[in-house]
């Protein structure tokens, strides 16, 4: 894809167009709401900087869900 980057995504490759946000791929994805963090290469990204948060080719992003439980 011309003008794009390619992300891995709780394990899968993803192509995204580039300059594609963070907050972009977590809606994408179908998570919306709270019960969910996310971490870009090993480290957690504030919810208020995903809108800012700009992917870039070969970063891993895991989306991680809170689950009750016991």
């Amino acid at each position: 894809m011309i003008g794009s980057v390619r992300v891995t995504v709780n394990g899968v490759d993803r192509d995204l167009r580039a300059g594609s946000t963070l907050s972009a791929l977590v809606e994408r994805e179908g998570h919306s709401g709270r019960g969910f963090a996310v971490a870009v290469d090993g480290e957690v990204v504030p919810r208020a900087d995903w809108s800012g948060f700009v992917l870039t080719d070969g970063q891993a992003i895991e989306i991680v869900v809170a689950v009750q439980g016991g």
